[in-house]
């Protein structure tokens, strides 16, 4: 059972890393295509609010592209000095992106349910990336990993909000209706997720120690 989980760890770190790198790259279709084609959905934004959009659709995918690069072991084992750069990047590019993006959830045209999903992604998102940066630098390492991950999945909402939406459009679903649930849906379950890792995690550590006693 263990060497079951462990693969399905694996796999699934792998497809992350992945997926995330080819979202990140497909982020910028908009510097061949323009705003207007690449990501019609937000091209209103464009007159008087432009600052915000390029603030956020130019700097998350290096957020995006960064994330699996931390949970690298190797790199962080061998090469710390690098590891701690490729983080200071990272936090740099969700408090950048993260402003901007709380700044365009009110602009969205999707209705006020859709404004408060992505509203409140760009605060925990900020949030979670601030205590993660705050447990490294006062050398609290078990709880800067627990916070990274934290940040990681919402960070991942990237791919998530792309998958949803791409679904919603082969099912033939209104746009007006589906972008507020994917509002919530593209980052609640993957911070459940953590934290139901987290929580198993713990659990499993806990008699493990009391199994040694």
């Amino acid at each position: 059972m263990e060497q079951v989980l462990k693969l399905t760890g694996r796999i699934a770190f792998w497809v992350s890393v992945i997926s995330s790198v080819l979202v990140a790259f497909v982020s910028y279709r908009f510097v061949p295509l323009g705003v207007e084609i690449a990501m019609n959905f937000v091209s209103h934004n464009l007159a008087g609010n432009s600052l915000a959009l390029f603030a956020h659709i130019a700097v998350a995918p290096v957020a995006l592209f960064l994330m699996p690069f931390q949970f690298m072991s190797g790199l962080r084992r061998k090469h710390p000095p690098l590891h701690r750069w490729v983080g200071r990047i990272y936090v740099v590019a969700v408090v950048i992106s993260g402003v901007a993006g709380f700044q365009l959830a009110f602009h969205s045209t999707a209705g006020v349910f859709a404004s408060a999903g992505f509203a409140s992604l760009a605060v925990v998102w900020l949030w979670t990336t601030l205590g993660a940066l705050y447990f490294a630098l006062t050398r609290q390492f078990a709880r800067h990993r627990d916070w990274m991950l934290r940040s990681a999945a919402l960070t991942f909402a990237a791919v998530t909000l792309r998958v949803y939406l791409g679904s919603s459009m082969a099912l033939g679903a209104e746009f007006q209706v589906a972008y507020p649930i994917i509002s919530w849906a593209c980052w609640i379950p993957n911070s459940i997720l953590v934290e139901t890792y987290l929580l198993m995690r713990g659990r499993r550590s806990y008699l493990l120690t009391n199994q040694t006693m």
